[in-house]
């Protein structure tokens, strides 16, 4: 059973990794307990051939600009950008481990990854980078029937599907940041694709 007041304790007693690196990114983890069950934010970027994210499933964010104070800015201001959503008034739960999400040697990439809880579910207005938004229930997340293979290039990635299984698989780093998520709260994530 996922309850965010676990989620917090786990994260305050979190030591978490922060990785080095001139490239970073960052994105923010959005949940809120209002509904039946917890929900997470999802979004659907939108597709762009400059993009090599162009479609998959993500959680508000990018990179962090020279004009950012620190990697946590950049999550918020992204969300913001992409999403209409101030994290201002929302309780900030804590921080995921730094994750090397670049190609090392030609082109690194440090992800950071920040945790908010909203008092209730937000209205959202998605900009030019998102295709959609998706709040997802918490449970649906750990239910191992929604866990699929998700097949990109010659490659099966375990995936979590949340919507619509020919779009909304979680896979690749943001499917990685919900394994650390739960596993922080010692909780095991379902994997049915290996």
């Amino acid at each position: 059973m996922f309850a965010i007041d676990d989620l917090r304790r786990a994260l305050a007693s979190h030591q978490t990794r922060v990785l080095g690196g001139k490239r970073r990114a960052a994105v923010a983890v959005v949940v809120h307990d209002r509904a039946r069950e917890p929900e997470m934010l999802f979004i659907e970027r939108a597709r762009h051939p400059a993009d090599p994210w162009s479609g998959h499933m993500a959680f508000p964010g990018g990179r962090v600009d020279p004009g950012d104070a620190d990697a946590r800015a950049a999550a918020e201001r992204e969300t913001l950008e992409e999403v209409g959503l101030s994290l201002d008034g929302a309780e900030r739960l804590g921080r995921l481990d730094d994750l090397n999400a670049g190609v090392r040697l030609v082109a690194p990439l440090v992800l950071s990854a920040f945790v908010y809880r909203l008092d209730e579910r937000a209205l959202l207005t998605p900009n030019h980078e998102v295709a959609e938004t998706l709040w997802v229930p918490v449970p649906a997340l750990l239910d191992p029937a929604c866990h699929v293979g998700h097949r990109y290039g010659p490659r099966r990635w375990p995936g979590v599907c949340v919507g619509d299984p020919d779009r909304h698989v979680v896979w690749g780093l943001t499917y990685r940041l919900l394994e650390d998520l739960f596993d922080v709260m010692g909780m095991r994530f379902p994997d049915r694709s290996r």
